[in-house]
């Protein structure tokens, strides 16, 4: 091994390492708050695409954890900022964790994806862009991926929280 290759993989440790420090901590957070909430589920940490991901799950299936979810996900958008804040009150550091609750965003983003590729198909038929309806940051995200696969391009328009996708022909 080089040098160059050397200290790749050290740093590359590293991150992995800083990373699942983050679910650790994260997932105490979340274990906490299901204790005070009296709601069973279990706690599945992983890194997915340099980032740490942690999930709520429920063996029962239970609809007690919808509570956590909430309409739209907005329940479950708070608990991940208040997560990572959690995360960063013992890091120091930023954080980019993911959370999922009920497999709530794993869902979402298979709808989403699907609504990318058909806005996608649509553009290319048509040749006009396509104005998609108000999303939240990670909702965006799944889009433009989606139509960036279709081999078109996408852009982010407006102000939060009325920040919307337009898909663009290619």
């Amino acid at each position: 091994m080089t040098e160059g290759t050397t200290s790749a993989a050290a740093e590359g440790a590293d991150t992995l390492t800083r990373l699942e420090q983050e679910g650790e901590i994260a997932a105490d957070y979340l274990e906490g708050l299901l204790d005070i909430a009296d709601l069973d589920g279990d706690i599945d940490m992983d890194v997915e695409a340099d980032r740490a991901s942690v999930s709520i799950i429920s063996d029962t299936g239970s609809r007690d954890l919808q509570k956590l979810v909430g309409r739209d996900g907005e329940v479950l958008e708070a608990l991940q900022e208040l997560t990572r804040l959690a995360v960063h009150r013992e890091t120091g550091d930023r954080s980019r964790l993911m959370l999922d609750i009920a497999g709530y965003r794993a869902h979402k983003r298979s709808e989403l994806s699907e609504l990318g590729a058909k806005a996608a198909a649509e553009v290319k038929s048509t040749g006009e862009p396509v104005k998609l309806k108000p999303m939240t940051p990670f909702e965006r995200k799944v889009v433009h991926d989606a139509v960036k696969a279709a081999g078109l391009r996408s852009e982010s328009e407006g102000e939060e929280p009325q920040r919307f996708v337009v898909v663009l022909p290619a």
